[in-house]
């Protein structure tokens, strides 16, 4: 049987993740890739270009960071502006709908599990859990 020690350095990663990098694996938009996760949480980067899907999540908040690029989210009221090194909090049950005039590179925080086309689903709903 493992001691603690070796059991926490089994999971963790063996060096820092480099977003740029994992970012040059992603060739498709609007498909998040996860490269850690805390707790129930996963930490997804992700390309985009174009038009999204108006779509809600019902039992969680989604966390927009952008890294490159800007992200335009709308509402039914209205939008609100994403710069890269800014984040914006959707909170859970808010109807949004994501938007790049030009290609936007980010990181998504959720829980496992959500779909990132949320109640919508349709022909851009991207696979859960793909690790890059």
């Amino acid at each position: 049987m493992p001691t603690h020690q070796s059991a926490v350095s089994a999971q963790r990663a063996p060096h820092p993740i480099n977003f740029g990098q994992k970012l040059s694996l992603i060739a498709d938009h609007w498909q998040p890739r996860v490269v850690a996760e805390m707790n129930d949480y996963q930490f997804k980067l992700v390309r985009i270009a174009g038009d999204f899907v108006m779509h809600s999540h019902a039992d969680t908040d989604e966390t927009f960071i952008v890294l490159h690029g800007q992200l335009r989210i709308d509402f039914h009221d209205g939008h609100v502006l994403v710069n890269p090194g800014e984040m914006y909090v959707v909170p859970k049950g808010v109807e949004h709908k994501p938007y790049a005039a030009q290609e936007v590179q980010m990181l998504l925080i959720e829980p496992r599990g959500v779909v990132n086309t949320g109640d919508q689903g349709g022909e851009r709903t991207a696979p859960n859990d793909v690790w890059i």
